[in-house]
């Protein structure tokens, strides 16, 4: 396979949108009504029937119209790679509700987060996010949009005037004080902080300028694949913690519009 072309990203954004529409249509219909879940890996950590029939459609879709392709989901509905194989050529990484636990309970922001990987570096995504009515694409080169309309990173210079975001790993009864202890460094020095519980949104809200920055650890490939390239093509930021290039493997996610990216590193590094 060979590195693809702005024709082809526009094509395949194409397609990631229709795809993400129809799965966000099926998570809308169930947003309101009563659920029934459990817990995987953590009893923090739920999965719906409505996350396994979303990603079910996702997996559906990719495999007719890309069969050579790889594909990463969080549930592992349909997943074609062997260990890290995922990082060679092209890889659709999805979460198809991303923010489960506020889909339990009936809350609106949820995200369903098609990113779209080449060789394990992001190079196009959607983030569609039914319960706002709201699509936010991006595509390598193309810019990042919300709704079809161009979006761009906010201009908030310093950390001192910044709303920021953040999550809470799936361990945060284990290492509550771990994660408190950021929380309150960044809450002495911005404006204030705000926690969404989707980390796909988290990133596309610093792509609209919603928030100037955002930080985690311990994020999944399949939460952050769309986002990171929906910040990087709104003029945004998006590395480890210490500045260095980010991992989708890694453990550590900062990003921001670039302006107080230094300084929030400086913090998360201390």
């Amino acid at each position: 396979m060979t590195a693809p072309t702005p024709s082809d990203l526009k094509h395949y954004l194409a397609f990631a949108s229709e795809t993400g529409r129809a799965a966000g249509q099926l998570i809308r219909e169930k947003l309101r009504e009563q659920k029934t879940f459990r817990s995987k890996s953590a009893e923090t950590d739920l999965v719906t029937e409505t996350d396994l029939a979303a990603e079910r459609l996702i997996v559906a879709a990719i495999g007719k119209s890309f069969p050579g392709h790889s594909i990463l989901g969080e549930e592992g509905t349909g997943d074609r790679h062997s260990g890290a194989g995922y990082q060679s050529g092209y890889c659709w990484v999805i979460d198809p509700i991303d923010g489960t636990t506020n889909f339990a309970h009936g809350h609106p922001i949820v995200g369903c987060s098609i990113g779209l990987t080449w060789n394990g570096e992001p190079v196009a995504g959607c983030v569609n996010c039914p319960g706002l009515n709201e699509e936010f694409l991006a595509a390598k080169g193309l810019g990042a949009t919300l709704n079809g309309e161009p979006i761009r990173v906010s201009g908030v210079p310093t950390l001192s005037r910044s709303l920021l975001a953040t999550g809470l790993p799936y361990d945060r009864r284990e290492r509550a004080d771990h994660y408190l202890a950021r929380w309150k460094k960044f809450l002495m020095v911005s404006h204030e902080i705000r926690r969404l519980g989707s980390a796909s949104i988290d990133l596309c809200w610093v792509a609209a300028g919603r928030v100037d920055g955002y930080w985690e650890e311990n994020l999944k490939p399949w939460d952050i694949a769309a986002g990171i390239i929906i910040v990087r093509e709104a003029g945004g930021m998006v590395t480890g913690f210490a500045g260095e290039p980010h991992d989708l493997n890694g453990r550590e996610t900062l990003a921001t519009n670039g302006l107080i990216h230094s300084e929030m590193s400086a913090l998360l590094k201390g």
